[in-house]
């Protein structure tokens, strides 16, 4: 498969001739690749929709409460009461947290009073939202999307009359906030259904904002997805995968009425991405029924039952994650290969004595990972 030989290495524990014949059991605690959804004010108030989020994801990102027009609908009156709550909530859970969305360069997204704005104005207004929002949370969103849908909209270069606007807001926001990752975010590159957001159309958008010295860390493929798609995905994929720029599917949902063949449709676009190795992680749009942007994609019934779809994403998390046992070899040594993450190896010698330790296995080269339990 391909997916063993990107997200997997081979291991070997060194735990010594000392522990003869001991048995060994190495259980995965989580996967360095990780899943996450979308959240608002409403839905951790579900506990059904807690419940399957505190177990089951491990990033959300903020439907609306970090959007411009919602913490400054009317000028100058800022308000990040929800996003506090939220971040605080992901906080408690020990959950990290996508920034979306610093701009949204789609004229429709953009609320009356920044479009009333003359030149100035709206430079003036650019600047102290970036200013109020990273400085307000810096070390706080590992993501930042810094302006929405480049591909689709123009608002800011359009107003601003200068085509390197969206690479001095990339600027000022590693400024301020020097670790996070700077994405670009955009939809229907991944379907080959739209003119305006091919791979090579991204692709150029990246090299052109690296060009004018924006630190592009990461790309987002919202992934609103209606059907299996999986070979225009893994094409997709190819493509932006050569800008060296890791890829992550940022808002994804499969949408379709048959919840049967919508498990099938997610499997397919979950392989995929799970296959590429570009790809370092998938947040949903939504999981829950009457709580998501699109009918039709949810994982969860409205009462918790987790639904075929979204037992399509259990049954594959569990696929991706290793559990090995066996026993100590001639030299001292038990191997393995396993999914990146964190591991916890129990050893159990023949007089009953028992070790626990935890490590990690993270990507590297085609060299097995050495960890050396004997002094442990």
């Amino acid at each position: 498969m391909i997916h063993a030989q990107a997200r997997k290495r081979d291991v070997v524990l060194k735990l010594g001739a000392a522990t003869g014949a001991a048995s060994v059991r190495v259980v995965q605690m989580d996967s360095a690749f990780p899943f996450g959804t979308c959240i608002n004010t409403t839905v951790i108030q579900n506990p059904a929709f807690v419940d399957f989020f505190t177990n089951h994801m491990d990033w959300a990102v903020f439907e609306n409460e970090l959007k411009w027009y919602h913490t400054e609908a009317q000028q100058g009156q800022l308000n990040y009461r929800d996003a506090d709550a939220l971040l605080d909530f992901c906080d408690r859970l020990g959950k990290r947290a996508r920034g979306h969305c610093i701009f949204w360069s789609a004229d429709g997204a953009v609320q009356q009073w920044v479009k009333n704005l003359d030149r100035d104005q709206l430079r003036s207004a650019v600047q102290s939202r970036i200013q109020g929002l990273v400085s307000r949370y810096a070390g706080r969103f590992p993501h930042y999307d810094v302006n929405n849908e480049m591909l689709h909209g123009r608002f800011f270069r359009d107003r601003l009359g200068d085509e390197d606007v969206p690479a001095f807001m990339f600027k000022e926001v590693a400024r301020l906030d020097p670790d996070a990752a700077l994405f670009v975010n955009d939809y229907n590159v991944e379907c080959a259904n739209d003119p305006n957001a091919t791979p090579d159309k991204y692709a150029e958008q990246v090299a052109w904002l690296q060009s004018c010295g924006a630190v592009v860390r990461g790309i987002g493929l919202q992934g609103h997805v209606s059907n299996p798609v999986g070979e225009v995905v893994c094409g997709a994929l190819d493509r932006l995968a050569a800008t060296g720029v890791p890829i992550w599917f940022t808002e994804l949902d499969v949408c379709e009425p048959d919840v049967g063949l919508r498990a099938q449709d997610l499997e397919v676009v979950l392989r995929e991405a799970y296959a590429h190795p570009a790809v370092e992680g998938v947040v949903f749009w939504g999981i829950m029924q009457g709580k998501m942007w699109r009918k039709d994609a949810w994982l969860v019934d409205a009462d918790g039952t987790v639904n075929e779809a979204g037992q399509t994403l259990l049954n594959l998390q569990k696929e991706w994650k290793t559990d090995a046992r066996g026993s100590v070899d001639g030299d001292g040594n038990f191997k393995f290969r396993g999914f990146h993450g964190r591991y916890v190896v129990e050893v159990t010698t023949p007089t009953g004595k028992q070790m626990l330790k935890t490590f990690t296995v993270e990507k590297g080269d085609n060299t097995p990972l050495l960890v050396d339990l004997a002094d442990a």
